[in-house]
């Protein structure tokens, strides 16, 4: 058994300040251990003064909270003061060696009680205890645990802590200083009066409210908006408040309202004033009003059109608080509207439009540049004068305005002569309600010949459809009708003026056109950039689809015998000296250059192989015959439905306008209701005839896009003929429509699914591309595959006499082609300068 002995210096020399911050320890955790329900008392008691709790009790109760508070107070003291144990030394020295291993504080105590004076025994206790004082060198102080959840379940302390912290932030502390007046025998209000007041700024300023009580100074600029609530304790009457700034009774002061009106009191500040609580430690202070700005807002940039009629406007807006929303408000300028033609009645009224302004999304708003991004190509005032104003709103409902900034209307612009005519009657259209009978006419007169002027059928019967709608509800055009046939013209507009964009050749030669027409019209630099990479790309893939075919059939056939061959090279080279041209300004130049362009496409086409008409060419001209037939029939219920309505009013005019519309099934016009009724059954009949007769298409995604619109077509007849049995001439015609759009459909599909077999070794082929004499196959372009199998040749195009022979062909055809007098001017010029320079 040991004998505990001092710890020696050295040892205590380093456990000097460990110890002490764990004896700290010890006694900061027995302090909140035994005294912190006094301390959360305390702490909620000055919550309750900061916010002036003691202020709303009477007398009485609080002198009974107040003694029922004391002897809470004196309860909690005596708890933790009973409770309270102050640490010693050895405590803390007890806790320091329980964290260090072997408890060497301990074993240095101690001293050796067996084999004293045995040298080796003494000698092993001497190594242990330096062993132990060397772990004493790595001793720290132990932090205190003041953790006290299983003496306090419920979180009272928390609960105070916040409520002291809510106090501090939003409490007033000087209210503390008044609970001296109930030692006065009361509460403040039964003692004498009091106030307390705030000014409250509009929360779109982001400002803090101000409380009266703790501002010293006299004048005060707060914002417009601002609101000031005063409330008055004590007697009625003790106290008063005048004031200037709210403007209640303009152009003198407002007198306070009377009775306990008068207690509590507010209003808000409109203009600069004074403001004053009267009588009894009363304040008075002056008001600046710091005004709220009316917002600016203003165009900025020129307006930006792309080649789609998307108009792309700057602006610019800044409010000292920041804007809310903004909005630009368009309206026609009638008197710059050129009355002519459909222009020259007075229009319909129409609302302003007006387009709301897009707002950063994030970030500040008080000032900032955005763009008006809108495509207003539909609107009936597209292309028209009109003036622009934008408007901009902050939070307080102010308004700025810019100045009104007149344009013309951005809308697309269509290079379609037929497609541009459809535009204006439907801008005529939607004038005035008043031109509809006009209107009717001229689209009659324009669509006459259907067959020279119209390039897609499907339009051709949309506006067919239109122009009957349009001449049934001419008497009596309402509005919904106005803008539904203002729609179905925008879309057949639309139709014609881009065409059926899936076929390539079809889509080269619409690229021309449209780029040619925008020439001559003196498009804008952003359009002919947009239409020529379109022909660009038309090109490409024309030029594509021909080397795929030469490919797949192996024979190409030019018109008239004659073969014209170019490489992707110099296409390439046409097409940037015709870009060059255009940005130089150099208008007539591109033209002629567009123009030989033009011809030297149309010299490379697509011939039919050799053999008679494939099983798919025969179900193709089957059904295009039952598309013509049941175009006939449409017309033929047309004409019967106007009879209805004016019988024999219109049989001359109907007949003129039928001319050239296509040929129907003979008899068409002479016969009944119950004749088309049985005419359309002939026609389901013939169709099905014809479903059943198709050449095997297999069970490619084509093929069954062909049965599909089809069987919609044979349903749309079954419908049209139940309608016209039933005297329907108006939904028979709807069914019809249906119907002929179905046969297309199928038509279209049907080709696609003949090619796709074409393309996996079916007969139904069509070959295209040259062989020479030797069997080489070329590509359009006149060159021979590679080794490779490349599209392109491996030989050198500038080798041997037949370059030359070539060369002396190609100067005497362009001689030949001067000399005839009746080609075109443009390209007159373009072959003289070309023998000029060769």
């Amino acid at each position: 058994m040991t004998e505990s002995t001092p710890i020696p210096d050295d040892a205590l020399t380093h456990l000097r300040w460990p110890l002490r911050l764990t004896w700290a320890g010890l006694l900061a955790e027995r302090l909140c251990r035994a005294f912190w329900p006094l301390a959360s008392l305390l702490l909620l008691i000055a919550a309750a003064l900061a916010f002036g709790l003691h202020d709303l009790l009477t007398r009485g109760a609080a002198l009974g909270l107040g003694a029922a508070l004391l002897a809470a107070l004196l309860a909690t003291l005596v708890y933790g003061v009973r409770g309270f144990q102050r640490p010693s030394r050895a405590e803390a020295l007890d806790r320091l060696d329980r964290t260090l291993p072997g408890r060497p504080i301990a074993a240095l105590s101690d001293s050796q009680a067996i084999g004293a004076g045995d040298p080796a025994s003494e000698a092993v206790w001497r190594a242990h205890i330096a062993r132990m004082a060397a772990r004493v060198q790595n001793a720290r102080a132990v932090p205190p645990d003041l953790r006290l959840s299983s003496r306090d379940p419920y979180g009272l302390r928390h609960v105070a802590l916040i409520a002291f912290t809510v106090a501090l932030v939003f409490g007033s502390f000087l209210r503390v200083a008044s609970v001296t007046d109930l030692g006065q025998g009361g509460p403040a209000l039964a003692a004498g009066p009091t106030w307390e007041g705030w000014i409250e700024p509009p929360a779109y300023t982001g400002k803090p409210s101000l409380y009266l009580n703790d501002i010293a100074e006299d004048a005060l600029a707060v914002p417009q908006g601002s609101r000031v609530t005063l409330r008055l304790y004590g007697a009625v009457g003790a106290l008063g408040v005048t004031e200037t700034v709210s403007g209640r009774e303009e152009g003198a002061e407002a007198p306070p309202p009377e009775g306990t009106d008068a207690m509590a009191q507010s209003f808000e500040v409109v203009k600069d004033g004074r403001v004053e609580i009267e009588g009894p430690g009363g304040r008075a202070w002056q008001i600046v009003l710091s005004p709220d700005i009316r917002p600016e807002i203003r165009l900025t940039g020129a307006l930006d059109v792309s080649a789609d009629g998307e108009m792309k406007q700057p602006f610019s807006a800044s409010d000292d608080y920041g804007v809310t929303r903004g909005e630009a408000t368009i309206t026609l300028d009638l008197a710059a509207v050129d009355r002519r033609y459909g222009l020259a009645v007075d229009p319909d009224p129409r609302e302003p439009l007006v387009l709301d302004l897009p707002m950063p999304i994030s970030g500040d708003r008080q000032q900032f540049t955005e763009t008006l991004v809108e495509n207003l190509s539909e609107h009936p005032w597209a292309g028209l004068p009109v003036r622009i104003e934008l408007a901009a709103e902050d939070a307080l409902g102010q308004r700025g305005v810019s100045a009104p900034a007149a344009m013309v209307l951005p809308g697309r612009r269509f290079f379609d002569p037929l497609a541009r005519a459809v535009i204006e009657q439907r801008q005529a259209l939607l004038w005035a309600r008043a031109n509809a009978p006009e209107v009717a006419q001229i689209l009659r007169a324009v669509s006459y010949r259907p067959d020279e002027i119209f390039r897609n059928e499907s339009a051709y019967l949309q506006l067919r459809v239109a122009i009957r709608r349009l001449e049934a509800s001419a008497a009596a055009l309402t509005a919904e009708t106005q803008t539904e046939l203002a729609k179905a013209l925008w879309d057949i507009a639309v139709l014609i003026e881009d065409g059926d964009l899936s076929d390539a050749a079809e889509r080269l030669r619409r690229a021309q056109e449209r780029l040619a027409e925008a020439m001559k019209n003196g498009a804008s630099d952003a359009e002919i950039a947009q239409l020529m990479d379109e022909l660009r790309e038309a090109m490409q893939d024309y030029m594509r689809q021909l080397a795929q075919q030469q490919q797949q059939d192996g024979q190409e056939q030019a018109q008239n015998g004659e073969t014209q061959e170019i490489t992707g090279d110099q296409l390439q080279q046409m097409l940037d000296r015709l870009q060059q041209l255009m940005e130089e300004g150099r208008m007539d130049e591109a033209q002629q250059l567009l123009q030989m362009l033009q011809q030297m496409m149309e010299n490379m086409q697509v011939t039919q192989g050799p053999g008679g008409s494939s099983p798919g060419q025969q179900a193709m001209e089957g059904l295009a015959e039952t598309l013509r037939d049941q175009q006939g029939l449409s017309d033929d219920a047309f004409r019967d439905l106007q009879d209805q309505f004016n019988p024999g009013g219109q049989q001359g005019q109907q007949g003129e306008g039928q001319q050239g519309q296509g040929e129907g099934m003979p008899g068409q016009g002479q016969d009944g209701q119950q004749s088309l009724a049985d005419r359309q059954d002939a026609l389901r009949r013939e169709l099905d005839r014809q479903q059943q007769n198709l050449p095997g298409l297999g069970a490619s995604p084509e093929s069954e896009a062909t049965r599909e619109a089809l069987d919609r077509a044979g349903r749309a007849m079954d419908e049209a003929e139940r309608a016209l049995r039933d005297n329907d001439l108006a939904g028979a015609l709807d069914d019809q429509a249906e119907a002929m759009e179905a046969l297309r459909e199928g038509m279209r599909n049907l080709g696609d699914a003949l090619a796709q077999n074409r393309q996996e070794g079916g007969e139904d082929g069509q070959g295209m591309g040259r062989a020479d004499e030797g069997g080489e196959r070329r590509d359009p372009l006149g060159r021979a595959p590679g080794s490779t199998g490349q599209v392109g040749t491996e030989d050198s195009m500038l080798q041997g006499d037949d370059v030359y022979r070539r060369a002396r062909d190609l100067l005497d055809e362009i001689r030949r082609r001067s000399g005839e007098q009746n080609r075109p001017d443009l390209e007159l010029d373009y072959l003289r300068r070309l023998l000029d320079r060769f």
